[in-house]
C-alpha cells in the first residue's frame, strides 16, 4: 500500500509539473489524472481481493466489478478530485464463500468493498491514494456499499429517479471481472435507450436544476462550478442530452455533440455550452493545481495569477473576469431555452 502511494504521488507530481510548464494543457492533464487513478485502482484491486480471499475464500459466483461514476467515469479529473465508486457483484446463486472463515455472499462483498476503499483512502506513512465517495450507490448513502447485479438492474429499472439515470450516463467499469463488466455496460446502454423515451425527463431536470441552485448557490464571480451557466449546470445538460439521445458517450463534449446530432441542441446552443465549458474547465483545472480551496484571486501571488492568465489566454484578470461572466451568461441563456420546453 505504501509502494502504491509513493508511485501514484510521483506520477501525480509529474502531471502537475508538465501542466505548470505548459507541456500539456488543462484537458490533457484532466485525462492523465484520470488515467493515473484508473491504473492505480486496477493495481490495488487484485492484491486486496487476494488478501481477502486468503481469509474468507474466493469470491462467490462470478465476482465483482468497480464502477466509476462522475468525473472519473468521464475520465476527466483535476489535481484534487475525489473518486465516486460503486461495487456490483454477481453471486450467481451461490450463498457463501468457501474459505477458512466463510462469509455469506452479501457480507462478503460488503466487507470486500470496505477493504478496497480502506486500501485507497487510509492515511498511511505515504499519505492516502484518494478520497472515495460512495454516496452515488443505488439506494443512496444509507444502502449497502456493494450491490448485486440483479438488485442493481431492478433498482435502475423500477425505482431509480431521473437524476440517477443521468449519473449513469457517465458510469464506466473500471476494474474487476471482465465478463461481468461487459454485462454491466450492456445493461447501462439498454437502460439509457429505454429511459430516453420517458416524458418526464425534462421536467425532472428542471426540478433538479432548481434544487441544485437553492442548495448550492454560487457565491463568487470566480466560481466556475456552481451557478447558472457554470460547469455543474452544463454537465447537467450534457447528461440530459446523453439520456435523451440514448448515447453511451460519457464526456461533456461528447454528450453535447450527441444532443446536437439528435436535434435537441441547435448549433448556437451547442457552441455556447461547449465553448463555455472549455473555458471554465481550463480555469478550474489550473487553480486546482495551485490550491484545494475555492478560487480567490486576492489570496494568490503574482506568479499564480500569471500562470492562470497564461493557461486561459488572457492578458489581465479584468478581461478574464469579463469573459467568464459573458460565457456563463451565454450558457445560461442556452440552458434556459432548452429547459423552457419542459414548462410549456
Amino acid at each position: 500500500l505504501d509502494a502504491a502511494r509513493r508511485w501514484k504521488k510521483e506520477w501525480h507530481f509529474r502531471i502537475g509539473v508538465h501542466h505548470l510548464r505548459g507541456l500539456i494543457d488543462a484537458k490533457q492533464a484532466g485525462r492523465q489524472y484520470a488515467d493515473l487513478a484508473e491504473v492505480t485502482l486496477t493495481a490495488i484491486w487484485q492484491p486486496v481481493c487476494d488478501e481477502f480471499a486468503r481469509k474468507h475464500g474466493a469470491m462467490p459466483g462470478k465476482g465483482a466489478v468497480i464502477l466509476a461514476m462522475g468525473s472519473l467515469g468521464a475520465a476527466q479529473l483535476n489535481a484534487n478530485s475525489d473518486l465516486d465508486l460503486i461495487m456490483i457483484y454477481d453471486a450467481d446463486g451461490i450463498d457463501a464463500s468457501d474459505g477458512k472463515r466463510p462469509l455469506q455472499t452479501r457480507p462478503y462483498y460488503s466487507r470486500l468493498t470496505q477493504s478496497f476503499v480502506t486500501a485507497i483512502s487510509a492515511q498511511m506513512s505515504q499519505g492516502r491514494l484518494y478520497e472515495v465517495d460512495m454516496r452515488l450507490r443505488p439506494s443512496g448513502k444509507q444502502g449497502p456499499v456493494a450491490t448485486s447485479l440483479q438488485s442493481f438492474k431492478s433498482y435502475q429499472n423500477d425505482e431509480a429517479w431521473t437524476w440517477e439515470h443521468l449519473a449513469l450516463t457517465r458510469a464506466r467499469v473500471l476494474t474487476g471481472d471482465l465478463e461481468l463488466g461487459q454485462e454491466v455496460e450492456a445493461f447501462r446502454k439498454a437502460l439509457l435507450e429505454n429511459k430516453s423515451k420517458g416524458e418526464a425527463v425534462l421536467k425532472d431536470v428542471v426540478d433538479m436544476r432548481a434544487r441544485l441552485a437553492q442548495a448550492k448557490p454560487s457565491n463568487s464571480v470566480w466560481d466556475v462550478k456552481l451557478g447558472a451557466g457554470a460547469m455543474q449546470d452544463i454537465e447537467l445538460i450534457g447528461q440530459t442530452a446523453a439520456l435523451l439521445s440514448a448515447t453511451g458517450r460519457r464526456t461533456v463534449d461528447e454528450q453535447l455533440l450527441a444532443g446536437k446530432k439528435s436535434g435537441w441542441l441547435n448549433a448556437e446552443q451547442f457552441a455556447a455550452l461547449s465553448q463555455t465549458y472549455a473555458t471554465l474547465w481550463d480555469l478550474r483545472q489550473t487553480y486546482k493545481l495551485l490550491s484545494e480551496n475555492a478560487l480567490d484571486m486576492d489570496d494568490l501571488g503574482q506568479g499564480a495569477k500569471g500562470f492562470i492568465l497564461n493557461q486561459t489566454g488572457y492578458d489581465c484578470l479584468d478581461h478574464l473576469q469579463i469573459a467568464l461572466v459573458k460565457a456563463k451568461k451565454h450558457a445560461q441563456i442556452a440552458i434556459d431555452q432548452l429547459l423552457n420546453r419542459a414548462q410549456i
